[in-house]
């Protein structure tokens, strides 16, 4: 039966302009990083996909190494995209990245121009694309001039392959000169995907004002910390949690789940109950809050944690009283 999207998707989901681009993204984004390898079952990275869409969900972020094994989100993006959503591709933002391990040998990894030129076609031909509208490079190479990936991104762009470029996970120093040169290339840098949550608060320390000076978007990924801010480990950790599944390459540890964090994250429960939300709609609320924050990635393993976690954009306001009440637990 012919996938037949939800007329009022557009009415039901709020959108934000990246920075000072032309470009709005839907203020909920879909996160493809787990849940859509091979190891997953398609029919439901499908039904992931249609409640996504149907929502008003128009960005799905994925990288070279996504899925497992490394790839396969990729693939079973694409063939979802040729199966389902036939002619919806011009409705969507989709998003690749490269700059972790991906082939072995000295130009599978980091950002040498070789890499990401690679990687691109690699992930055009699984996704059966000929282009994605955003590429990053995924994380700073320390040996690699800056100058060198930035033009890589810049020739990418100008070959057609990607609309628009972002770096992820880099500081606010290597931003501003990412940022600089990208510029003078007349390939502005459109967004930053850095790690951001209740419990990882780096980018307050410079890297949201660098990016509001430099007219860039903002995407956080992890806002739920790898799940420690849901309900799932308030009483310990259950059988077939990330935790306990030990996915690696930067999925939930054990080791995250302190007696420390376990008692803040039953207090901001708490909060979240008094709010009228759950401690997940509340902890996505509190990341996309802040104006320069263009949207928040959400990872699910099941379509109706697409429709919870949406929800959050009924109230991501909060009073002081609320926000020194975070910040005293947080502490």
């Amino acid at each position: 039966m012919t996938y037949v999207p939800n007329n009022a998707r557009y009415q039901s989901m709020e959108y934000r302009r990246c920075g000072r681009s032309g470009v709005k993204l839907s203020a909920v984004s879909l996160g493809l990083w787990h849940n859509f390898g091979h190891i997953d079952p398609l029919e439901n990275c499908r039904a992931i996909l249609k409640t996504a869409f149907d929502a008003g969900i128009t960005h799905f972020d994925l990288a070279n190494n996504y899925g497992q094994p490394a790839g396969s989100a990729e693939e079973n993006f694409g063939k979802i995209l040729r199966e389902d959503f036939r002619g919806y591709r011009k409705e969507m933002i989709i998003s690749t990245k490269a700059g972790w391990t991906m082939w072995e040998g000295p130009y599978g990894d980091w950002g040498s121009k070789k890499y990401l030129v690679e990687s691109l076609n690699e992930s055009l031909k699984r996704l059966g694309t000929d282009y994605v509208d955003i590429y990053y490079h995924h994380r700073p190479d320390p040996e690699t001039p800056l100058e060198e990936t930035m033009s890589a991104l810049d020739l990418i762009v100008r070959q057609g392959k990607a609309l628009y470029v972002g770096i992820s996970s880099y500081q606010p120093e290597e931003t501003q000169r990412a940022c600089a040169i990208l510029k003078e290339l007349g390939t502005p840098c459109l967004i930053h995907q850095p790690k951001y949550s209740m419990f990882d608060r780096w980018i307050e320390n410079g890297l949201l004002d660098v990016l509001e000076a430099e007219g860039v978007g903002c995407i956080p990924f992890s806002p739920l910390a790898q799940g420690l801010l849901t309900n799932k480990y308030l009483n310990g950790i259950p059988e077939n949690s990330r935790a306990a599944r030990h996915l690696g390459n930067g999925a939930m540890e054990e080791d995250q789940i302190t007696d420390a964090n376990i008692a803040k994250v039953k207090l901001l429960n708490e909060l979240a109950q008094e709010r009228g939300q759950s401690l997940a709609q509340m902890a996505l609320a509190w990341v996309i809050k802040d104006p320069r924050i263009t949207t928040v990635l959400i990872g699910v393993s099941k379509p109706e944690q697409v429709t919870d976690s949406i929800r959050c954009l009924e109230n991501y306001s909060f009073s002081g009283e609320e926000l020194d009440r975070i910040e005293s637990i947080l502490k």
